[in-house]
């Protein structure tokens, strides 16, 4: 009786042991990927393209129609460092990839994932939900599991790139952070801001064969709600990002013969 006793207690620490380690413990060799718990470390940047940036710029498009496939782990990494990620330690201050007033940077970026909308390379997918980018560790936490596509394709006046889209970025802007220093001003240099971030995200698409469209058209308190966004943090802009149904595909042999007839 004492023996079946102990048995089973060791047996309940071992499952309590185990749940703790797989929910705590980094689950590695996914595309370089790692999860610990809610979080998800994503691949490190590093150069995944052979386009310069004159031919991404003639190639930056907004695209409306998505090819039923996911996007890569790799390519979301690269679009979310694009867009807020750090490119160098100054003096312990971390410069990112957009320029900001005062280097106050009050944008927050959300991933909305859809289901199976993001590969991991190992024919399993990142589970679908709300994500928060967090900038210094290069990594997304979860905030809201499920696939809320369709709350948000609501939110956003039921435009349907939105819902059809396998994944969905959402820049929030913390006012604060800029008119703390400037006053009243400090809101037209977020607005600016958000602007030098959608254009890397457009051109980080476009040099990854994927496409995207900035989207301003959504009810602000019904996009804040789906993806629980915090008190302070207003949604400004929409980008749904998926693999174009048709590639856009042009030349800088097309662009000399246009400006040639424009010319004459």
């Amino acid at each position: 009786m004492r023996f079946g006793f102990t048995l089973s207690i060791a047996l309940s620490v071992a499952i309590v042991l185990y749940v703790f380690i797989s929910l705590f413990s980094p689950q590695t060799g996914l595309s370089g990927v790692s999860v610990v718990g809610d979080e998800v470390l994503l691949p490190l940047p590093t150069r995944v393209t052979s386009i310069p940036v004159e031919e991404a710029v003639l190639l930056r498009k907004s695209v409306r129609e998505w090819a039923r496939s996911p996007i890569t782990i790799s390519q979301l990494s690269m679009l979310l460092w694009a867009s807020q990620g750090v490119v160098e330690e100054v003096d312990g201050w971390l410069r990112r990839a957009a320029p900001s007033a005062g280097a106050t940077y009050p944008l927050e970026i959300y991933v909305i994932v859809g289901e199976e909308g993001v590969s991991l390379g190992d024919g399993s997918y990142v589970v679908a939900g709300v994500y928060k980018y967090d900038y210094k560790r290069h990594s997304m936490k979860l905030i809201r599991e499920g696939d809320v596509r369709e709350g948000l394709w609501r939110a956003s006046l039921r435009q349907d790139w939105v819902r059809e889209a396998p994944v969905s970025l959402v820049i929030c802007a913390i006012y604060e952070r800029t008119t703390w220093r400037y006053g009243e001003r400090g809101v037209r240099y977020v607005h600016i801001e958000v602007g030098h971030v959608g254009q890397n995200i457009y051109l980080m698409s476009a040099a990854l064969g994927l496409g995207t469209v900035a989207i301003g058209a959504f009810h602000d308190d019904e996009v804040a709600g789906v993806i629980k966004a915090q008190q302070r943090e207003h949604p400004l802009y929409v980008f749904p990002v998926g693999v174009p149904q048709t590639p856009h595909e042009t030349s800088f042999k097309e662009l000399q013969e246009l400006y040639s007839r424009l010319r004459r």
